[in-house]
């Protein structure tokens, strides 16, 4: 298991806890400062990035600065597969849709890819804390503003968003408080964070695997996988995942219309076991 699930799970799973989703943990007032800081500036990411893909000392110094020490505390992720979605929703109580934070900020037009959870109904203190601030990006005149979803809606949508080629991550502000569930791609700032060397999430507790006799050989799941752990064989004429590679996150087998490919348990597959 990932190092969250002993630090904040007690050696299971950390996203299933429901402590880690406590209107309590609310109270804290650094915590509250911290998301309002977190949602207040969408220029702080781009501003990163335009940093990172500049030379020399400048990305040495972002770099630097954004250690993993720094952001398992403060704003870190994890790739779950829908089931493990779906055990979450089975005790939140309310799941609001905003617009994705990283994507508003770096590529511009709003992408309502980010789901905010509670344990208290309409979003609870995490999105009473986003309504006191300034942020235009989440409610200005070109947005649907901040829409209260059914938990079947929200499943339905982030079914959607599998077939689309985006990948499920669970994410804290402060730990070990849990705020919400994004989509990520490669238009999303922890991917491009990572192009430059910044780990912003873990792999998913995961790993895909193909059943030979059952691949056809589409190559859909090469195509969408953001992480380039499928390739072909042209011998064999089948796809195979690279367990090393692999973030669990389920892609793959959503768009597999033979069935061929089951995740596995990552304790279970030696050579990705220990592999974050």
């Amino acid at each position: 298991m990932c190092e969250f699930c002993h630090e904040h799970g007690e050696g299971k799973k950390w996203y299933l806890q429901a402590k880690n989703y406590s209107e309590d943990l609310l109270s804290d007032l650094a915590r509250r400062n911290h998301i309002a800081n977190f949602f207040s500036h969408p220029e702080a990411l781009p501003n990163i990035i335009a940093q990172l893909e500049k030379p020399g000392q400048s990305a040495d110094f972002v770099r630097d600065a954004l250690t993993p020490d720094l952001l398992k505390k403060t704003h870190f992720g994890q790739v779950l597969p829908i089931e493990d979605v779906e055990r979450i929703f089975g005790f939140v109580t309310s799941v609001v849709r905003m617009a994705c934070y990283c994507r508003q900020s770096v590529t511009g037009p709003e992408q309502r890819y980010c789901y905010s959870l509670s344990m208290a109904p309409q979003g609870g203190e995490f999105i009473k804390i986003i309504r006191e601030i300034d942020a235009s990006y989440l409610t200005g005149p070109d947005t649907a503003g901040l829409e209260t979803l059914s938990k079947e809606e929200a499943l339905a949508s982030l079914r959607e968003h599998e077939q689309e080629g985006m990948c499920h991550t669970v994410w804290l502000y402060t730990a070990p408080f849990i705020g919400s569930i994004c989509n990520c791609d490669t238009d999303c700032g922890a991917f491009r964070l990572s192009k430059y060397g910044t780990q912003m999430m873990f792999r998913a507790e995961y790993v895909a695997q193909v059943a030979p006799e059952l691949c056809n050989d589409c190559r859909e799941c090469m195509r969408v996988c953001p992480f380039g752990a499928v390739s072909h064989s042209a011998a064999l004429q089948k796809v195979l995942i690279d367990p090393r590679q692999c973030y669990g996150c389920g892609i793959c087998r959503a768009i597999c219309t033979e069935d061929a490919i089951t995740l596995y348990e990552r304790t279970t597959i030696p050579v990705a076991a220990n592999i974050w």
